[in-house]
């Protein structure tokens, strides 16, 4: 057997033997490499996909709880908001609270994972918004409302210890810096929120609407608090007395500022005690000739009717600054008194000025209020005095009793909040208007409606002025309507419509003459109650007019301009009891703001005018 080769064992039993079988692999060497490739991509997808559900999961949880956070501070700020006057501690507390939710919200929103989810397209825009929200969030309660809450308690403090302007002038004084820092910041935060992504998901899309809105309110508010913090402190006397001419404007006869010049009064401010010097009416200065130039613009709109020389027709123009700047130069040439300043008011003003300092009497024991102030000196003076002499009179008794009124209210601390609740109505209905004769004061009021402006400037433009042409006082009876109408685009621009409504209300029986008078003899027949209308529209800067209808009857309009607007006068007669619609057709410029809505120039009179702005067509 020696020598003998042993046979070679089954396969199977080979196996079971331990001993090694060498392997030989049939596929190549390329096929390998793809199967390694495959198994090392399909482990890296696993491994991306799982980090991908951890980040998602990662998102939603953070996403979640920032969002109670944010509702959280909603509700704190809310709290803030109702007890900032009644609870000032309370306040304060809330404010704080709301900043810690915030602050919560905006580290919830922060590290890879967010960044990440940015950066996907469409989807990422949620993921944005989100986070917008959080900084947002955050910003104001830590570098906005702070002061404007510490201001607000700071004056309801005062307010209850009984001080009154002079006080309040000290403390709006200190607070202006941070008023200001306050005012950036939020602008900041607006320009962030307004570029958040316009997302079509609708939960987030309605978030990003809601925030917008808000924080433009805010801005608004905050931009306002350091204005008058700058403006309102050296503008009644802190720096030492101001002297200023106050006009009392009739709005039942229409002029382009609102109503024409009435009673005035001049007056000085000294630490915020309001002393009143004078009243008097336009009659003792219809001798009084100022020299002053306005330019050849506004004399060639407004020349013929002589405003510098005729008291009743010195604010025809809707900026404000040419009829103060008359009216600041007729009083120095009458009483040899420069004035600091000029500032208008018409009776639905006064009326709710009336309303937060309470009522008074006047010397025959009329009640004066707020409720019974407007109709008082727009209607019912012209009923009870048929003596133009007497009735001059009582408007002064209207004005000097609202004075002293006012003047009190201003000196007690109880009433001195509602008052300043009421002037700020006041301001945004339009109804009081001021002009500083220093020119960085002045510069600083342009920015804001208070200092009646008309405008410069390109874009979109709509503004509605009428001026009484018949002489009486019939537009106590007056409304007007505004449509504004965009259309198609052509290589000249783009078309729009205007249609003004205007309606004549007053009964054609039972008014007294002096309200019903002609004063420019017209020849053509007219019944009491008729009345005439000189309506001017102003449009955008560069705007053609390319037809004109009266109740669908072809008309035309006088052109000019003023402050670079296009101005369409057309001499109206306006029946008692009638309505009437006149047309424009324009063509506008298209440039880079042609698609926003347009600048309304809204002429304050006895009845608002409301005004419709129709949305854009494509103009491709």
């Amino acid at each position: 057997m020696a020598g003998r080769r042993l046979p070679r064992l089954p396969l199977r039993l080979r196996a079971l033997t331990g001993r090694p079988r060498p392997w030989r692999s049939r596929l190549s060497p390329r096929r390998r490499a793809r199967d390694r490739s495959r198994f090392r991509a399909r482990h890296l997808l696993l491994g991306c996909a799982g980090l991908l559900l951890v980040g998602a999961g990662w998102l939603l949880v953070t996403g979640l709880l920032a969002r109670s956070e944010l509702l959280a501070a909603q509700r704190e700020l809310e709290t803030a908001r109702q007890s900032v006057i009644t609870n000032p501690d309370e306040s304060r507390t809330a404010l704080s609270a709301a900043a810690e939710h915030a602050a919560r919200a905006r580290v919830l929103t922060t590290g890879p994972a967010w960044f990440l989810a940015d950066a996907l397209p469409v989807l990422g825009d949620p993921a944005e918004t989100v986070r917008g929200a959080a900084y947002a969030a955050d910003r104001l309660t830590r570098d906005v409302l702070p002061p404007l809450v510490r201001l607000a308690s700071d004056v309801e403090g005062d307010t209850r210890d009984g001080e009154g302007l002079g006080t309040l002038l000290s403390r709006l004084r200190h607070a202006a810096p941070d008023l200001e820092r306050a005012a950036r910041a939020t602008e900041e935060v607006r320009a962030t929120v307004e570029a958040l992504p316009r997302t079509s998901w609708l939960p987030t899309a309605d978030a990003r609407a809601e925030l917008v809105r808000q924080v433009d309110r805010l801005t608004t508010a905050t931009d306002d608090a350091a204005m008058a913090a700058r403006l309102l402190p050296p503008m009644l006397g802190d720096d030492g007395p101001r002297r200023y001419f106050m006009v009392f404007q009739n709005t039942a006869e229409s002029r382009g500022t609102g109503g024409m010049p009435g009673a005035f009064a001049v007056f000085t401010a000294d630490h915020g005690a309001l002393s009143f010097e004078h009243f008097g009416t336009g009659s003792e200065l219809s001798d009084s000739l100022p020299a002053i130039e306005l330019g050849a613009e506004f004399d060639a709109q407004y020349g013929a009717s002589a405003p510098t020389r005729v008291w009743a027709n010195s604010n025809l123009s809707p900026h404000f600054p040419n009829a103060a700047r008359i009216w600041a130069a007729t009083w120095q040439e009458h009483s040899g008194q420069r004035v600091d300043g000029v500032i208008a008011l018409d009776p639905t003003g006064l009326g709710r000025l009336l309303d937060a300092a309470g009522p008074a009497r006047l010397p025959d024991g009329t009640a004066l209020t707020g409720e019974t102030v407007s109709d008082l000196v727009l209607r019912t003076a012209y009923d009870r005095f048929q003596d133009d002499a007497e009735r001059q009179t009582f408007l002064l008794d209207v004005a000097r009793t609202a004075a002293a009124t006012l003047t009190g209210a201003l000196e007690d601390g109880e009433r001195l909040p509602t008052l300043f609740e009421a002037g700020a109505d006041v301001l945004g209905e339009e109804r009081l208007k001021v002009w500083s004769a220093l020119r960085d004061e002045q510069l600083r009021l342009e920015t804001r409606s208070v200092s009646g402006i008309l405008p410069e400037g390109p874009g979109p433009f709509a503004g509605l002025v009428v001026n009484n042409a018949a002489g009486g006082k019939l537009d106590y009876y007056l409304e007007r309507r505004l449509r504004w109408t965009p259309g198609s685009c052509t290589a000249l621009g783009r078309s729009v419509t205007v249609e003004i409504t205007l309606s004549n209300t007053a009964p054609q029986s039972g008014l007294p003459a002096y309200v019903t008078q002609r004063g420019d003899n017209p020849d053509y027949p007219t019944q009491p109650g008729d009345n005439r209308l000189l309506v001017s529209y102003y449009a955008s800067s560069g705007a053609v007019l390319t037809g004109a209808e009266l109740d669908g009857r072809p008309i035309t309009a006088h052109t000019g301009v003023e402050r670079g607007h296009p101005v369409l006068t057309m001499d109206l007669e306006l029946p008692a009891q009638s309505t009437q619609v006149l047309t424009l057709h324009l063509v506008e410029p298209v440039g880079e703001e042609g698609d926003r809505p347009p600048v309304l120039l809204r002429q304050p009179l006895v009845t608002p005018m409301p005004v419709t702005v129709d949305p854009y067509p494509v103009c491709g």
